[in-house]
């Protein structure tokens, strides 16, 4: 989700010509509920043609985050063209660079690693936007004011299970149970990854391989899909899991507070096209107003509707901008 090959820059704008033609994105792709006013209103002075498009990402996040920009965009006033749903990260990313897009929610750990090229994510939150937000300003790009859900990695263990592990709540907590409780879900690629568990555990004062601490035999490699269930059916105690996945509502998971800061940021926020936020400098204030209710707890709310659900990416994202006033149904 978050890790691309890098594309070469004639492939990315081959692929952002192929999209803008219409051809990999889904029928749907275009659907949103119609509004009626809310708490975001037109801009003051804006042309009545004015254009903005919208871009996002193929999964099922980033289409209700890009659902939510499509309607903030029409209750701002514009004609907006929704360019949502473009399979894969690099792609979407050439639409905000060459302008053919003016806006999309982007992650903060994406940028820095995936379009930056840094080694090495930042779990400093703040750090990571600021950092990300400065050097994109030599690529014609602007960050907005990140929002505080964090789509990062996380440990999750079966709710029921937190009192028999002694009412775990922190990572730092891992240190104090017994080996034969230290047992691991993770995919093939977090088990290997420079910056995977193994990093993990010795951060977190646990050795991978010690038969006093977590011997090899309590690590089980899994199909990322299939560690939630894993995890909720005890296969072991702790899953690698994403912050913001349905699935740990759904499955009654928790998350264990990453309290020493090992997991890189990945928060959200709406990035812009130079020019069109310089053109249209309220749109920032727009998505200002959007992005701090956006939260861990929304966001898993909001994916577990479209993948547990099985409801439309647009009428989630609808019903959240009417339950915080920033529309109204018509």
């Amino acid at each position: 989700m978050r890790f691309g090959k890098l594309f070469t820059s004639a492939t990315l704008v081959a692929a952002a010509g192929i999209l803008l033609t219409g051809c990999g994105l889904s029928p749907a792709a275009s659907y949103v509920p119609e509004a009626g006013p809310g708490s975001i209103a037109p801009l003051d002075g804006l042309p009545q043609d004015a254009r903005m498009t919208v871009t996002s990402k193929a999964f099922t996040e980033q289409l209700v985050l890009g659902k939510i920009a499509v309607l903030a965009g029409q209750a701002a006033g514009f004609k907006v063209t929704d360019l949502t749903n473009v399979p894969g990260s690099q792609p979407a990313r050439e639409l905000i660079h060459s302008g053919q897009a003016g806006m999309m929610w982007e992650y903060t750990g994406t940028a820095w690693m995936t379009y930056l090229g840094n080694e090495q994510g930042i779990a400093d939150q703040k750090e990571q936007w600021q950092k990300v937000h400065d050097q994109d300003l030599g690529n014609g790009i602007e960050w907005g004011k990140p929002a505080p859900m964090n789509n990062t990695y996380a440990m999750a263990v079966r709710s029921e299970a937190v009192g028999k592990l002694g009412g775990i709540t922190k990572m730092s907590q891992l240190k104090d149970l017994p080996a034969k409780d230290l047992t691991f879900c993770v995919d093939a690629e977090f088990n290997s990854r420079a910056d995977g568990l193994n990093p993990m555990l010795e951060h977190y004062g646990l050795e991978r391989g010690d038969a006093t601490s977590v011997p090899d035999s309590n690590v089980g490699v899994y199909d990322t899909g299939a560690i939630y269930s894993a995890t909720d059916s005890g296969d072991c105690n702790f899953g690698e899991v994403f912050t913001t996945d349905g699935r740990i509502q759904a499955l009654d998971l928790t998350i264990l507070e990453d309290d020493l800061g090992y997991f890189p940021a990945y928060n959200v926020a709406p990035v812009f096209n130079g020019k069109f936020i310089e053109q249209y400098p309220g749109m920032a204030d727009v998505f200002a107003k959007i992005a701090p209710l956006l939260t861990d707890t929304e966001l898993r709310a909001m994916n577990l509707e479209v993948d547990v659900n099985g409801r439309e990416p647009a009428d989630v994202a609808f019903d959240w901008m009417v339950k915080q006033g920033f529309i109204s149904k018509p």
